[in-house]
């Protein structure tokens, strides 16, 4: 059965606040395109991700501004267009928001110190389930949830 758009809201607000689920996250640069498992969570109407600054995921990230997220199944799926709304190191995260991140995440990220924290606003976000639902799959648009 078809979910109407305000069901999908709830379902993909639902699937933000899941705990230990992993988001793939699609970046690029110089060395192309780049897809990797990450540990999310979700605060302040952003996805926060954790990586080590070196890593290729963040030099992309922070150096294009955007990334491209997946959660969920393939039948059940949240897609996140998203701008860096900022960084932050290891040492400047508030101990709340730390918490929230290894609640959520299910891991310390604070453990390894060259780790930042990358705060990802979404500006489209698309869910659906199969092809029944393709139409309609748009739930956000330039940041804001379309009615």
């Amino acid at each position: 059965m078809t979910r109407s758009r305000e069901q999908r809201r709830v379902d993909t607000l639902g699937k933000f606040q899941e705990i230990g689920e992993d988001a793939w996250v699609a970046s690029s640069g110089a060395v192309g395109v780049h897809l990797v498992p990450l540990s999310y969570a979700w605060h302040s109407d952003c996805v926060l991700i954790a990586c080590e600054a070196s890593s290729l995921t963040a030099r992309n990230v922070i150096a294009a501004g955007s990334a491209r997220l997946a959660i969920g199944p393939t039948r059940d799926v949240v897609m996140i267009d998203a701008t860096v709304e900022r960084t932050e190191s290891m040492s400047e995260i508030s101990n709340d928001v730390a918490e929230l991140y290894e609640r959520q995440a299910g891991w310390d990220a604070r453990v390894v110190p060259d780790n930042v924290l990358i705060y990802l606003k979404p500006e489209r976000i698309q869910a659906w389930r199969q092809a029944d639902e393709m139409k309609g799959r748009t739930l956000m648009l330039a940041g804001a949830w379309l009615p």
